[in-house]
């Protein structure tokens, strides 16, 4: 299944205002990087979302929210977020300060 494109078009809106942001087809999906480091994407439906382990970890109690795993594996600091929780744009707004707060974080690459 193809990553949705409307989802993958309200996040670059939402992106749009800021610098030093890229975005890159991979996996089947779309990502999105500050600085060199990946932090939002789209599969399939889902929003996935990078965050910090503690972050991560409470998130997974919220709605909607499980591990990204799409090999059997999950991905350390990594969630998915289905689309009903992401339905309005203050829900996507929010995902995206948390995956922003914790890529500022990391070293450029």
């Amino acid at each position: 299944m193809p990553f949705r494109e409307t989802l993958a078009a309200r996040i670059r809106d939402d992106l749009a205002r800021l610098r030093n942001i890229a975005e890159k087809k991979m996996f089947g999906c779309i990502c999105f990087f500050h600085n060199g480091n990946p932090f939002l994407g789209v599969w399939n439906d889902r929003l996935i979302a990078r965050l910090g382990p503690e972050e991560g970890r409470a998130s997974l109690r919220e709605p909607y929210v499980r591990e990204f795993d799409i090999t059997g594996r999950p991905m350390r600091n990594w969630v998915a977020v289905e689309s009903a929780g992401v339905e309005d744009e203050t829900q996507l707004l929010n995902w995206i300060e948390r995956a922003m707060k914790f890529v500022k974080t990391l070293p450029k690459t």
